[in-house]
């Protein structure tokens, strides 16, 4: 687990509180709720919106992204993590506290991000909390990490109009995908790979940015 802090009492109460929040949402992994709980989400947010780090909302990160809502990261996680995945594909890194979660949840996590300054920072508080089990990669997010594959697990951060061919067939057998899909309605899908093929379960409605192609620096 993150070891790594900063933080005085009153925000360390904060934190629980917010942990309490989700537990009565329905998070009950307690492997997702601990790693939410070690992981200090203040720092992957700029100095001017920490104070609102533990609310249970999402949170701008510039270039028109989101750091998401802590239930949503919670749910998705826990998701996930109910096919215990080793190594991990993670599309959209954004601020990395996704990834940050992931990284200690999972042996290996692959994280692709198409905005460079977003990836810079990433790495910044990745190398911070001392991460070692986590690589990134500044590319296409649809295309995922092809000579990396397969892999247990895949987290899409943004949303497909409709499940990337590419993706599933990165997928191991066994292998869980979880991905908001959709446009001006999305949900939330559990894919599980099943030999040749993929049951597909809906999980809840849900609101992301786009997944888009084409690298930015």
């Amino acid at each position: 687990m993150v070891a790594i802090d900063g933080i005085g009492m009153t925000s360390r109460r904060t934190r629980m509180r917010l942990i309490q929040r989700l537990r009565e949402a329905g998070i009950s992994d307690e492997r997702v709720l601990g790693a939410m709980e070690q992981v200090p989400r203040h720092i992957f947010l700029d100095e001017a919106l920490s104070h609102r780090a533990y609310e249970d909302t999402s949170l701008p990160i510039g270039h028109s992204q989101t750091l998401s809502q802590p239930y949503i990261v919670a749910r998705m996680t826990e998701v996930m993590m109910s096919a215990s995945p080793k190594r991990v594909l993670e599309l959209g890194t954004g601020s990395g506290y996704q990834t940050t979660i992931l990284a200690n949840l999972c042996e290996e996590v692959f994280s692709v991000e198409r905005i460079k300054p977003l990836q810079d920072k990433a790495r910044e508080r990745m190398h911070l909390l001392r991460l070692r089990n986590v690589m990134l990669r500044l590319a296409d997010g649809p295309m995922g990490w092809p000579d990396r594959a397969p892999f247990d697990g895949i987290m899409v951060t943004a949303a497909p109009r409709t499940l990337p061919e590419e993706l599933l067939g990165q997928l191991s057998d066994g292998g869980v995908m979880v991905a908001p899909v959709g446009e001006e309605q999305q949900m939330l899908v559990k894919v599980t790979r099943q030999g040749s093929r993929f049951h597909t379960e809906n999980i809840e409605p849900v609101r992301f940015v786009p997944l888009l192609a084409g690298v930015v620096r």
